[in-house]
């Protein structure tokens, strides 16, 4: 009987680069230079499909010295393409949660809730990296294959992020000054808020973590991040407003991100459930059932810090339950926080902080705080947050009542028709009239203006000559081959290596397609030495003075001499270097950039159009007009940082002396 044909692993460019520990550019070239490099076997021209056993081969074959040095790291990265080619998220997700209980607790198959019933597909995959953690480390490759996992399914996971949980575990202890030993998340997803309460209340008291989940995928891999941590805690699969198999549990801490606009969970059927303490909640509200479901799992004492939708704090339907909450003091604070904080990253999330019924509420105030706008939010159009920052904002402002970000509002005057618990509401606005100086505004509006006016008469004495004919062009490409330049693309960059907020001297800016338009310092960057040995491994693409830099978008086409120099450049950004005895860089950026230029040598297979730098002409003219030439496109550089900054300025002035008109505090003149 002939035998199945085994399935045919499929690998993409990039996790050859990954595979092989060098860059995409590299792998191109080699596709470029080897006949014998394999051919794709699924895919399109855009992003074809390798086989994995053929490029392993063909890598084998070829034996590149110098990345012996690195082999566990291309094993780890072979064995991911074997799980991916699963398929499914469970069956990924089951192998993830094996090797976590394998390597932690190899003697005790029931440490996961759920024994995983394996394939021998996945068994197998499951013991090969079991074996390839005695070479790479044990937690290494459990959080090398998980990081995988949840970005192979991002959208169909959604996971709390780290600073998220560590400012909810902050909430938490604001309230209390009681040791906490119970900590309960009833919609635990993959753990990362007990692991975050682990972090911060293990110690001398015994801690106890308790989470639940539906789905047994999720809770199988909490189970494993939690044995893997070595935490003392139990994960438990159940429907925790149906069916709660942690209904005897009083927490001291409960952190929840429940799920959102659910319609279906059960509203008919728990008509008359006792949680219900402040009354039942409508069918259109769910979140409210999981904020009640918090508050009756509380301790005496105990704190309860939930991420919830915005609307909750002011749907109509919602109105009686928020009364009650506010009437009983189970409601302590609601924080808004700015978009990008958590998925859905469009959306500016609320935290609230919960504590259980008090039994003299009167008097009480809830803590409002609105962090839109203000330090640790990102820019306009950007989705990172500053997150020491941000906790700062949030902490300093629950702890001090005469924080501009934060009001304490009498219990009476929020219970009104609306009960609106939104903090923008009641929160004053940030005062950027009282932040800005307008005296020194107006000086860089005065110098920004001279410098505009200087350059802009010497440009405007510039006659176009009359077209003769006689230059001839040039492309990128020929002249890389001639060896006047050299040609590197920007390449995918570690994600979770980068940082944000305020740069260190030593660090290495991060530029990336969707930078473009913002200023340097609300881009990434790496440390010096990280930056020095990805440039050395071929990872990184990074920048030296006098580098021309090339948008490879024809959406954000754009090209510039980088004054600024080292920069880490990401996809879809190309680097030409330059021989300076027989190209000029200013000449040649300015040339580049030429709108017509880009159009010419646009490609438009995709729905993303892009430029193909090779493309891009350049007029052929001697070293010396090309001097002459590219000082002028530095007076034309100078002349729109000018602009751009004398825009920028006037907005701040018109901002600030619209808000003082608007306040009255308009001084008379």
């Amino acid at each position: 009987m002939q035998q199945p044909a085994e399935p045919v692993v499929s690998v993409t460019l990039a996790e050859i680069a990954r595979i092989a520990g060098v860059g995409r550019a590299a792998v191109s070239n080699w596709r470029r230079r080897h006949d014998a490099f394999p051919s794709p076997v699924s895919g399109s021209d855009a992003n074809p499909q390798f086989s994995l056993a053929e490029v392993e081969k063909w890598l084998d074959q070829r034996k590149n010295p110098r990345k012996k040095s690195r082999p566990t790291v291309g094993q780890l990265e072979r064995l991911w393409p074997k799980i991916e080619a699963l398929g499914d998220r469970s069956a990924m997700g089951m192998v993830l949660a094996a090797v976590g209980a394998k390597l932690s607790r190899p003697d005790n198959p029931n440490a996961l809730p759920v024994r995983p019933e394996l394939s021998a597909d996945q068994g197998s995959l499951a013991e090969e990296a079991v074996r390839l953690a005695e070479q790479e480390g044990a937690s290494e490759t459990f959080d090398f294959l998980l990081q995988r996992w949840l970005g192979t399914h991002v959208r169909q996971i959604n996971t709390t992020p780290e600073p998220l949980a560590e400012l909810m575990v902050d909430l938490a202890q604001w309230l209390t000054d009681l040791p906490v030993r119970t900590v309960l998340d009833p919609a635990c997803g993959t753990g990362t808020l007990l692991l975050a309460a682990d972090r911060r209340w293990s110690g001398p008291n015994e801690l106890t973590l308790l989470g639940q989940d539906v789905d047994p995928v999720l809770a199988s891999v909490a189970a494993a991040r939690l044995l893997m941590a070595g935490a003392l805690g139990r994960v438990t699969i159940a429907d925790t407003l149906r069916a709660d198999a942690l209904r005897a549990v009083q927490a001291d801490a409960v952190l929840c991100n429940p799920p959102s606009n659910e319609r279906d969970w059960g509203h008919a059927e728990l008509a008359t459930d006792a949680r219900w303490l402040f009354g039942q909640p409508p069918r259109t509200e769910p979140e409210l059932a999981w904020v009640q479901h918090a508050v009756a799992a509380l301790a005496a004492e105990g704190t309860a810090v939930m991420v919830l939708p915005p609307a909750v704090a002011a749907r109509r339907a919602g109105r009686r339950i928020r009364s009650a909450l506010l009437r009983t003091g189970a409601l302590r604070a609601v924080i808004a926080l700015p978009p990008g904080a958590a998925p859905p990253h469009g959306v500016g999330l609320h935290l609230w902080v919960l504590s259980s019924p008090s039994e003299d509420p009167a008097g009480s105030v809830v803590r409002l705080v609105d962090t839109v706008g203000r330090a640790g939010a990102p820019s306009p159009g950007q989705t990172s947050i500053d997150w020491p920052v941000l906790r700062a904002t949030v902490l300093n402002a629950l702890r001090d009542d005469e924080a501009a970000a934060c009001v304490s509002v009498p219990v009476i005057d929020l219970l009104d028709e609306q009960v609106d618990l939104t903090p923008a509401r009641h929160v004053p606005a940030p005062d950027s009239a009282a932040a800005i100086n307008l005296r020194q505004s107006w000086t860089r509006f005065d110098l920004r203006l001279g410098e505009a006016r200087d350059v802009g008469r010497a440009l405007s004495k510039l006659t176009p000559a009359q077209d003769d004919g006689a230059v001839t062009h040039t492309t990128v490409g020929d002249l890389e081959l001639a060896g006047a330049l050299e040609l590197h693309s920007g390449q995918a960059l570690p994600e979770p290596q980068l940082r944000r907020g305020d740069r260190p001297s030593d660090a290495v800016s991060v530029l990336t397609v969707p930078d473009l338009g913002y200023p340097d310092e609300a881009r990434h960057w790496l440390p010096a030495v990280e930056a020095e040995t990805g440039e050395r491994a071929g990872n990184l693409t990074v920048t030296s003075s006098q580098d021309v830099v090339v948008v490879g978008s024809l959406r954000a086409f754009d090209a510039w001499v980088d004054t600024e120099a080292p920069t880490i450049l990401g996809p879809q950004l190309h680097l030409i270097r330059v021989d300076p005895t027989v190209l000029d860089p200013w000449f040649l950026a300015g040339c580049l950039r030429s709108p017509a230029n880009a159009r010419q040598a646009g490609t438009h297979a995709s729905t993303s159009s892009r430029v193909d730098v090779r493309r891009l002409q350049v007029p052929r003219l001697p070293l010396e007009e090309q001097r002459a030439y590219g000082e002028i496109y530095r007076q034309l550089t100078a002349f729109e940082q000018a602009v751009t900054e004398l825009r920028t300025v006037s907005g701040d002035i018109g901002q600030a002396l619209g808000e003082l008109l608007a306040s009255g505090r308009l001084p008379r003149t």
